[in-house]
């Protein structure tokens, strides 16, 4: 008997080993979180590089999606894939680890934002405090040390560069004289600078996750589109103080984050896409109103993800993360008009348009496939498709050159390369390597034209000017990371070769 009870005990042990070896080995998934996530999406889950990743934020993606992104990354985002470092196991408990509630429900209202605003007045000026054209600055953000470089658009020389908020997204936005520019961060902070003086004037933190911002023709509002919370906060723009504050919802109360607010200039309106839910806002800055800033609601198919605007902004043409269409929405109307099959991920808040054989057309990148959509606005219908070296994220133009510009961003073997596109003949003519093996995007024009701006997306990239006659090299200017740069002239005029 002793035998056997000896053998009964060791199975017993070793089958408590077994199971404290099982529990032991059990993923901890909040250490994986901080091991992987925490740098681009905050320790707190709350947002940084990336966006928030808490249940109320994840939206329409679901757990079963979030595994699938943990473990194949996403496409057109910086999101890598983690399949090759972290099992099915460690994947399942990461995904259900975002899904669970936080301790605390974040909050950030009215209270909190009027708390974080600080002003520092500048200097009264009734010019520039430099001698270069105040039109033709270029705002240079450079993500890789989070700094501002403002730049002499004539000579290609720096005037000044400061220290920004962390990773600034969504690009500047330019009072009409030029003066002033608002930076909105990934992280809700809304800056206003004075180019004048060259000093940071405002900031208010204007949520915790934020998507972009957008200031209103007459430069008295800015609307911030938020990630967490689902809201869309409206600041003055003199003073960032808060005017209005939307919790973000369709009219049966399911909350929302919003995709991207811009301005539609020629409306007088602030127009706002929304991710989780199929409507579009738009929010009246100018005329007569029985309410400050009325809301507007226009009821589509399917929610969108990013959106551009024909010249006259009487339509809006948008596209969501299954990319393979694209709609178009009479905005007057409010109403959708129109379907256009575009496969591959049309990336439209890159869209550009211009006049070819006396037709108004719309040119889009692809973030899954190399090739430009060419969409005629008279039928709304893609009347050509452009093979390119790769997916793509930016395209520029200008009313001064017959060409467009685009990287290959989104490509694994191309990502240094630019194409350039004739506009008449849409024949690639020419494709430059700026700087072999590195990414390399977002092309600028100054403000006549005459030369092209390049970066090099590293953070011991460059900024590269080019001619944008003969393609020639003119300048290289060491850049940490210039993930974009804005001429002050084209984005206050709204160039038909730039974006919102």
């Amino acid at each position: 008997m002793k035998p056997c009870c000896s053998f009964l005990a060791i199975v017993v042990l070793a089958a408590m080993g077994a199971s404290a070896r099982a529990q032991t080995a059990a993923p901890d998934a909040a250490a994986l979180y901080q091991d992987k996530c925490a740098s681009c999406h905050g320790a707190e889950r709350l947002g940084a590089v990336g966006p928030a990743l808490l249940p109320d934020n994840l939206g329409r993606l679901g757990q079963k999606g979030a595994e699938m992104v943990i473990r194949d990354g996403r496409a057109a985002t910086q999101m890598p894939a983690f399949g090759a470092e972290i099992d099915d196991a460690g994947v399942k408990a990461l995904a259900s680890f975002v899904y669970g509630k936080p301790a605390a429900t974040p909050r950030w209202g009215r209270d909190e934002i009027g708390a974080s605003r600080v002003l520092t007045p500048a200097p009264a000026a009734d010019r520039p405090m430099f001698a270069a054209d105040p039109l033709n600055l270029f705002v240079v953000v450079e993500g890789g040390d989070h700094h501002v470089t403002i730049l002499d658009g004539d000579k290609f020389e720096p005037i000044t560069r400061f220290a920004s908020r962390f990773a600034l997204h969504g690009g500047p936005k330019f009072t009409p004289d030029g003066r002033y520019v608002f930076f909105g961060s990934r992280d809700g902070w809304v800056t206003k600078y004075d180019l004048w003086t060259l000093q940071v004037v405002a900031e208010a933190r204007a949520g915790i996750n934020t998507r972009n911002i957008a200031l209103s023709r007459d430069a008295r509002f800015i609307a911030v589109a938020n990630y967490l919370p689902n809201s869309l906060v409206i600041l003055s723009a003199a003073d960032l103080s808060v005017l209005k504050i939307f919790d973000v919802a369709d009219r049966a109360g399911q909350s929302s984050r919003v995709s991207a607010v811009y301005q539609a200039p020629d409306r007088g309106s602030f127009i706002a896409a929304l991710k989780d839910v199929p409507e579009i806002w738009e929010i009246a800055t100018q005329g007569p109103a029985t309410e400050p800033l009325p809301l507007r609601r226009i009821a589509i198919t399917a929610p969108l993800d990013d959106f551009f605007f024909d010249p006259g902004y009487r339509h809006l043409i948008g596209a969501n993360r299954d990319g393979t269409q694209a709609v178009v929405v009479a905005l007057s109307e409010g109403r959708e008009i129109a379907t256009i099959p575009l496969p591959g991920m049309p990336h439209l808040g890159s869209g550009i348009s211009w006049v070819r054989s006396g037709q108004r057309v719309i040119a889009t990148p692809h973030l899954r496939d190399g090739k430009i959509s060419i969409i005629d606005t008279a039928t709304w219908t893609a009347i050509a498709t452009v093979p390119t070296e790769g997916p793509g994220f930016f395209m520029r133009s200008h009313e001064n050159t017959p060409y467009v510009w685009t990287d290959s961003f989104m490509s694994k073997e191309n990502k240094d390369l630019i194409q350039i596109l004739d506009k008449n003949t849409l024949a690639i003519v020419r494709t430059l390597k700026p700087a072999p093996g590195k990414t390399t995007a977002h092309v600028e024009f100054d403000r006549s034209g005459r030369h092209a701006l390049v970066s090099v997306w590293e953070n011991d990239g460059a900024l590269i000017v080019y001619d944008a006659a003969t393609f020639a090299e003119v300048k290289r200017l060491p850049m940490s990371k210039p993930v974009g740069k804005y001429n002050v002239y084209n984005k206050i005029t709204f160039s038909e070769g730039t974006s919102h």
